[in-house]
């Protein structure tokens, strides 16, 4: 059975297409408009072995918040599609990252209760034109959306991109851990509740 999600949205902010797979090689077609946060995306999935496709629009003239949000949603969305009833998962994964002076550890629940403890801290506001306090904004968005419980911490960092690109490589680690199917579960639940759904 192929783990994957097609999702489309559209606000009168913004207009996203997105095509989730999990069982894949880490490929990404990204479109969004903003450079370093593709980046961010295409680090993640490479570690994480996702493969991503995104077509997306906003009102990017005003500012970037509602794009990088609604991305978080439908990348969130399509998880949670693409997981389905979450049987046989791992349910839990975990990976630290280092990049050059920069090292970022994430803990990752795929538990049904959404919850984001953001622990990155920049020195500056910007990369270049991107704002770096979306990057909480999409985590957040995406752990409401896919339903789950994920920890940030910063061990050591100085420059802003480091941190950045640490923790979504992190991100992406754990993700794959996570998602990974046990066969030693032989389809069951991680879950005493046996679901991961409510």
């Amino acid at each position: 059975m192929k783990r994957q999600a097609a999702i489309a949205r559209k606000t009168r902010e913004t207009a996203i297409q997105l095509k989730l797979s999990l069982d894949g090689s880490g490929a990404t077609k990204l479109r969004t408009g903003l450079p370093f946060f593709e980046h961010m995306l295409d680090v993640c999935c490479r570690q994480a072995l996702f493969d991503l496709e995104i077509r997306a629009t906003g009102d990017t003239k005003v500012d970037d918040h509602h794009l990088v949000e609604d991305l978080g949603i439908a990348l969130g969305d399509a998880l949670a599609k693409a997981l389905g009833d979450k049987a046989g998962l791992r349910r839990y994964g975990s990976g630290a990252a280092p990049l050059d002076e920069a090292l970022v550890r994430a803990s990752l629940d795929l538990s049904g209760r959404p919850y984001l403890a953001w622990g990155l801290a920049f020195r500056q506001k910007r990369v270049k034109d991107f704002d770096l306090e979306l990057l909480e904004e999409f985590a957040r968005a995406f752990c409401d959306r896919a339903r789950l419980t994920l920890h940030l911490e910063l061990a050591a960092g100085k420059n802003d991109h480091h941190v950045a690109e640490a923790g979504f490589k992190a991100l992406g680690l754990a993700l794959r851990q996570a998602c990974e199917i046990d066969p030693r579960r032989k389809g069951a639940v991680a879950s005493t509740k046996g679901t991961l759904n409510k």
